[in-house]
């Protein structure tokens, strides 16, 4: 009688994180910044697929990866905010409950399946002064495995993330306008791109979370919108 094939759990885990790091790399970065303004999301996309979208008032998403598998998940975050809203406030949806409820589908389906999810994702908030507590900016990235954490300032997912955030840390300051922030976001797109020549404008996916604007605080930028802020 043969014996049953062995596989360590911890060559288990090693297998699948190595799966998934290699399918998230394969897409394009997508940077989140903090600005005077709010918050930007920056994203290389040349396909009419949206890689940033909104949640809810005051939240946005980002994903990088299997498209497939983060736009689910998307979907299932606005439900999950919109629950919440109605059955409690608005203003008690918060990214902090959100980026937790996506820790937990992904890093079940990391300890569980045989296949992980082959994503990374970023919720970002933007602050509001009319609240106490939710004055403050918060941006959060979630990986693959579930793992959870916080980014003040700036977030990178997807790509060549190391030479995407060396610009960042290099020139990143608190309170920078939005036209500067989104020139930065384009410089180190750029530094993480695989080319030579510098993005254009069509194949950059940008959004905006406006903390000075009324109601809900999500808005998508169209090419002319992006080119008049880099122009700043």
């Amino acid at each position: 009688m043969s014996m049953p094939f062995y596989v360590s759990p911890e060559q288990v885990m090693a297998d699948k994180a190595e799966f998934a790091r290699k399918g998230i790399a394969r897409g394009k970065s997508i940077v989140a910044i903090e600005h005077q303004g709010g918050i930007l999301l920056v994203a290389e996309n040349a396909t009419s697929l949206s890689k940033v979208g909104e949640i809810y008032d005051r939240i946005a998403f980002a994903g990088v990866g299997k498209f497939s598998e983060f736009d689910q998940l998307r979907k299932v975050g606005v439900r999950f905010a919109d629950t919440k809203g109605y059955a409690y406030s608005r203003e008690d949806v918060r990214g902090r409950g959100l980026a937790n409820a996506f820790s937990q589908v992904m890093g079940e389906v990391f300890t569980r399946e045989i296949k992980p999810l082959e994503i990374e994702i970023i919720v970002a908030e933007v602050g509001d002064d009319r609240y106490d507590d939710h004055k403050k900016n918060t941006i959060y990235r979630v990986k693959y495995d579930g793992f959870i954490s916080d980014h003040p300032g700036f977030c990178v997912i997807g790509g060549n993330v190391d030479d995407v955030e060396s610009v960042l840390k290099n020139d990143y300051s608190d309170g920078m306008p939005a036209g500067e922030a989104a020139k930065l976001a384009r410089r180190s797109l750029d530094a993480g791109a695989e080319r030579s020549s510098e993005l254009d404008v069509a194949s950059l996916e940008v959004c905006l979370l406006d903390r000075n604007r009324t109601g809900r605080k999500f808005c998508r930028l169209s090419t002319e919108e992006v080119q008049g802020m880099l122009n700043t």
